[in-house]
């Protein structure tokens, strides 16, 4: 199941229908294009927290997992942002069925 759900992800990468990346994901977030943000669970715990009360805020599910960075095919990221409705729901089924 995880290699869909990475697959997935990248996917939504190559597409062009995500933001990865600290800056652009608050970004994406405080803009209203975020419908899914994905954390890698090796985040600081002040990241986590930060990423928590931001996407609460702005009523946007946010879910940790394993790896983010790999997936999306640049390992130093540990964040992103998905900004297509069609790809959220595909994401959250896939992490649904984990």
């Amino acid at each position: 199941m995880q290699n869909r759900l990475y697959n997935a992800i990248g996917l939504c990468m190559k597409a062009g229908k995500a933001q990865s990346g600290a800056f652009a994901c608050e970004k994406a977030i405080r803009s209203g294009k975020a419908k899914l943000v994905l954390l890698e669970n090796s985040a600081s715990d002040a990241t986590k927290s930060q990423y928590a009360a931001l996407c609460e805020h702005y009523n946007i599910p946010l879910y940790r997992t394993e790896t983010v960075g790999e997936a999306i095919g640049k390992p130093s990221r540990i964040v992103m942002a998905v900004t297509d409705e069609a790809f959220r729901k595909m994401i959250e089924g896939l992490l649904s069925q984990d």
